[in-house]
């Protein structure tokens, strides 16, 4: 009995390679018809505007939101709050805010466009999934349909106080050499570590550094947090990296840096301030191994030539 459940076992990891591997390239990075438009205030349709466009705002902020009717709010009253104010200060200052609804089966939807309807589409869009993509899928999809010449990414739950974008900011300031106007600034919770673990379980501290482990390892060095929900980039480092992003799910964020370091893209970390808010979609053990698993292949697939990086695919 033994020999058949390792042979089954062995099966079922061999099968599962098999799929990953003739999976490789069949991520869909289209656009749906209905994915290109947004509704205005007055509920007329307008275009997104094409990635290739040159950006006619200073601030982008790209809001990935899976069934996050009742957390949304409170992260966009804060964030809209900053915005107002900034802008008040700064009227040369201009900004977006993208909400990605990604396949949501409540009412996040309908929650973002009362943001519309009080500010304007100029201000607040709504981009509607037209099926679950993962929050990398989203957070591409918002990335690809901005306008501005920095493009933040914010989580819904509003972990991180907004107002921290100006760590991040001048974290990419702080970059004196950006080739091709490429950077990146990652907020980070590093600095929380210590507390952090000191509040978890045994278990759940092994599975992090276990993670952590596995980034550095296969991936991403000399980022001790890959993972926070408030990255802050250039938009030619954020077109570069998100053209060639395959993973879509919750790994995205160590591919995204892994990209950026094959392409020579500096990356600063910032210590941003960070909240657990309840409502995570993240199920400890099976995110984390599926995260974990997703690592091996990311570097398993670039290894061996099943994935390349957009300029090597236009080279050949």
């Amino acid at each position: 009995r033994k020999n058949c459940v390792c042979e089954l076992i062995l099966v079922c990891i061999d099968l599962e390679t098999s799929v990953f591997f003739l999976n490789a390239n069949t991520v869909d990075q289209t656009h749906h018809e209905k994915e290109k438009h947004f509704l205005t205030a007055d509920g007329k349709e307008e275009s997104f505007p094409s990635r290739m466009d040159p950006p006619s705002l200073e601030l982008s902020v790209v809001v990935p939101s899976y069934n996050e009717e009742l957390r949304l709010p409170v992260m966009m009253d804060e964030a809209m709050e900053y915005l107002e104010k900034r802008q008040k200060k700064n009227p040369s200052f201009t900004y977006e805010v993208i909400v990605v609804d990604d396949g949501s089966k409540d009412k996040t939807t309908e929650v973002a466009m009362k943001y519309t309807k009080n500010y304007g589409a100029q201000k607040v869009r709504v981009l509607t999934l037209v099926k679950n993509r993962g929050k990398g899928g989203a957070v591409r999809m918002g990335t690809l349909s901005s306008r501005g010449r920095l493009i933040l990414m914010a989580d819904a739950d509003g972990a991180t106080k907004f107002a921290d974008i100006e760590k991040v900011e001048e974290g990419l300031e702080s970059i004196s050499e950006k080739p091709d106007n490429m950077a990146i600034s990652c907020g980070s919770r590093a600095h929380l570590e210590k507390e952090s673990v000191a509040q978890r379980s045994l278990f759940r501290t092994f599975l992090m550094f276990g993670f952590h482990f596995l980034v550095w390892f296969f991936c991403v060095r000399g980022i001790k947090d890959t993972q926070c929900g408030f990255k802050l980039f250039t938009r030619e480092a954020a077109l570069k990296t998100f053209s060639s992003l395959h993973v879509e799910r919750w790994a995205f964020d160590v591919e995204l840096l892994f990209i950026a370091q094959c392409f020579d893209i500096p990356v600063v970390e910032v210590a941003v301030n960070w909240t657990e808010i309840e409502g995570s979609k993240l199920v400890p053990f099976w995110s984390w191994l599926q995260m974990g698993r997703d690592l091996v292949f990311i570097r398993l697939r670039y290894l061996t030539g099943a994935w390349r990086l957009e300029s090597e695919r236009k080279t050949q």
